[in-house]
């Protein structure tokens, strides 16, 4: 029994320390907008303290609902590290898009990058 346990946690060690190898860590902010309107005004992000005091970096997914008149009208989370995540909204609802027709809807990839 002793030596089952054993095992498992072992297994359990390195597949917990294989997901934190693939966990991207990030500082400073970039955009890389993935929708189909031109973006007209960018707002940065600003890197969460805490977020950069443990050395967090990653790509937060946004998905902008853009209005005609090119303002967000809703900013939803689709992925990413939770630190950054709310950063990443906020910088989003200050974006500007071109006018167009009708609504649309803009998958965006924040990223943060961590530098000292």
């Amino acid at each position: 029994m002793a030596k089952v346990l054993r095992q498992s946690t072992v297994q359990g060690t390195l597949l917990l320390a294989a997901l934190l190898l693939l966990i991207p860590l990030h500082a400073r902010a970039q955009e890389s907008p993935e929708g189909s309107r031109k973006v007209l005004t960018r707002v940065a992000p600003k890197y969460p303290a805490v977020a950069h005091n443990m050395q967090i970096q990653g790509i937060v997914k946004v998905e902008a609902l853009v209005s005609p008149n090119g303002r967000v009208k809703s900013a939803e989370i689709k992925g990413g590290h939770p630190i950054l995540a709310q950063a990443a909204v906020e910088a989003v609802r200050e974006w500007k898009w071109e006018p167009s027709s009708k609504e649309t809807r803009e998958l965006l990839e924040i990223k943060f990058v961590w530098q000292q």
